[in-house]
């Protein structure tokens, strides 16, 4: 068996097709890790969906904020954004099906033996390895149990501004979620700046991309969101996968076992 992870697809269904292709990628024998984002934006989220659906245990995923904003529309009571290309999943008559599978995956993953994590935006300084599964698994509990209508509808917003373990209900979820699926630029004392979407070099006052800061553990964390870094993250340790199909780039595959990367323009 052969793992990959890639990064954000967000509906490039065609791309993601191509770029498997030049790994001669079968689900019989291989496995593909999924960054986040599997949809919007591009014009085949239902097939990007579907597809990833469709390889059961031979996919491993993450929700990203574009996955959890599917999950708000249809649970929540939100209305499509003027940029969403998700109208062709919620008129699916497989709809209820591909949101239910949606709800069973995680917010992060470790893998102990290979010493990575994978989550969508990244994984704060101010959290252990252990504390980030902990809290993201409070989370997964609650988008997949009888909250998750309640959760969705309150999902959205920027506050509390930072973690703090004395949290509880919405606002506890609330900030773990940004944390895992919004982040870019963080202070040090773990505030988040959620506003500002450029290059890493463009870090508000006070503020610097997660992960400039040190960690005291020497977990590798592999992450989409940020397209404009364009994969750059100055260090071997963080890995962005996010290389913007979307907006016209490439959409980036890496072999979990040589960090080789395959790219596939689009």
């Amino acid at each position: 068996m052969t793992d990959y992870a890639i990064g954000d697809i967000q509906g490039c269904y065609e791309r993601l097709l191509d770029v498997l292709a030049k790994v001669n990628f079968s689900p019989s024998r291989d496995r593909l890790w999924v960054a986040g984002d599997l949809i919007n934006r591009g014009p085949s989220s239902l097939e990007t969906l579907r597809y990833i659906e469709s390889l059961g245990s031979s996919a491993v995923v993450v929700l990203g904020n574009h996955d959890l904003h599917l999950l708000a529309v249809a649970l929540g009571g939100h209305a499509l954004k003027n940029k969403d290309t998700l109208t062709d999943i919620l008129d699916a008559h497989d709809h209820e099906h591909l949101f239910n599978w949606l709800r069973q995956q995680n917010l992060c993953i470790h893998d102990a033996d290979r010493n990575f994590v994978m989550v969508h935006a990244g994984l704060p300084h101010i959290w252990s390895v252990d504390e980030a599964v902990r809290y993201g698994q409070e989370v997964e509990e609650v988008i997949r149990g009888p909250e998750a209508k309640s959760y969705f509808a309150q999902m959205y917003g920027n506050r509390p501004e930072r973690w703090d373990p004395k949290l509880s209900g919405m606002g506890r979820w609330r900030v773990i979620t940004n944390y895992f699926t919004r982040m870019r630029f963080i202070a040090e004392d773990g505030t988040l700046e959620l506003a500002a979407k450029e290059s890493a070099a463009s870090a508000p006052a006070g503020f610097a991309p997660w992960f400039r800061f040190p960690r005291e553990d020497d977990v590798r964390v592999i992450f989409g969101h940020w397209a404009a870094l364009e994969g750059q993250t100055e260090s071997n340790r963080f890995i962005g996968l996010d290389t913007g199909c979307v907006w016209g780039g490439v959409l980036t595959l890496m072999n979990l076992d040589t960090g080789e990367k395959i790219h596939c323009d689009c």
